[in-house]
């Protein structure tokens, strides 16, 4: 038993020192005159960024003694923070329960399934908060559960301060004027701006906001939506902390044709990264030509098959 034990935080600490960096690529982007710098954080294992806090989280919980072999981590999720640790759990052998609206696409259930995790599927019309909720009340009554709490956990900031950042910082190698990201949790938008502000520089730190379109009647127009950029769930969002400036609005039409566009040119992105990019367009219009702004591609295309991403095309069969 103790052999078994010893054999289990030994994956944890080789989980942790595992290396999770992806390339840094710049684009001319010719209608601002501005270089945007795109991490390619969707060439993550799992294809999300989500990769680097699962990592984090899963690995300190181990070494601080809250996750055993037999402990069962449980996360309330739209879908790519379930598959990161969907991945991670069955890299140490661990149970993994996601709990989910039942709002999202059938291809982020099936991947967390086929990593060996169980789904608990909430109803459509309670949204995020039917998540946490359910997840809320497994917690208090089941034993031997640990929760991520991705939308409250530091360790998520932590992960993105002292990998996402500084590999851009590095990689980038000039003067950033511009980041941007969208927020779901709030990590990588608040980790990357602790790494820009520890490295002393002075960047324009803003968020991406996914907007809605509205019909002539005045309901909103439904293009489908950027999954996973909820707001008001975050509890790790402190624009104070690093100076956020203006949040930059991007309609969600606009962040889907952005990663269509982007697809066309040899990045298979999702929606999250369609609305990044776009982003960091418009932030780099506002400060002007000759300017350098980079933003984080979040996401691949494969869990987005389903929705609205891929209404333009069709597969012949």
């Amino acid at each position: 038993m103790q052999r078994a034990h010893a054999q289990f935080l030994e994956r944890a600490s080789w989980l942790l020192r595992l290396p999770l960096e992806t390339p840094t690529i710049p684009f001319q982007d010719e209608a601002t005159g501005c270089t945007l710098w795109l991490k390619l954080d969707h060439l993550l294992p799992s294809g999300c960024t989500k990769d680097r806090m699962a990592t984090c989280i899963v690995a300190h919980a181990i070494a601080s003694g809250e996750v055993s072999p037999t402990t069962v981590v449980v996360e309330a999720s739209s879908g790519s923070t379930s598959i990161a640790l969907g991945m991670v759990c069955a890299t140490l052998g661990l149970r993994f329960r996601a709990y989910m609206p039942m709002t999202v696409s059938g291809e982020r259930v099936l991947m967390i399934r086929r990593l060996g995790g169980e789904v608990v599927l909430t109803p459509a019309e309670l949204g995020m908060a039917g998540a946490l909720d359910a997840l809320a009340a497994d917690t208090d009554t089941a034993e031997d559960l640990y929760a991520a709490r991705q939308f409250e956990n530091p360790r998520n900031v932590f992960a993105h301060r002292h990998t996402t950042g500084p590999e851009l910082i590095r990689q980038v190698g000039v003067r950033l004027h511009g980041f941007v990201a969208g927020v779901g949790t709030g990590g990588t938008l608040m980790g990357v701006a602790h790494a820009l502000r520890d490295a002393g520089y002075d960047t324009v730190v803003a968020r991406a906001m996914p907007t809605a379109t509205y019909l002539q009647g005045g309901d909103p127009e439904v293009v489908g939506g950027v999954p996973g950029v909820v707001d008001g769930m975050s509890r790790l969002l402190d624009p104070a902390a690093v100076g956020l400036q203006q949040h930059v609005d991007v309609p969600e039409r606009e962040a889907l044709a952005t990663a269509r566009e982007f697809g066309r040119r040899g990045l298979g992105v999702g929606p999250s990264s369609g609305l990044n990019i776009a982003a960091a367009r418009r932030l780099a219009a506002r400060l002007g030509p000759g300017h350098h702004v980079a933003t984080v591609l979040p996401d691949r295309m494969e869990r987005y098959f389903s929705t609205a991403l891929f209404d333009d095309v069709a597969a012949e069969l």
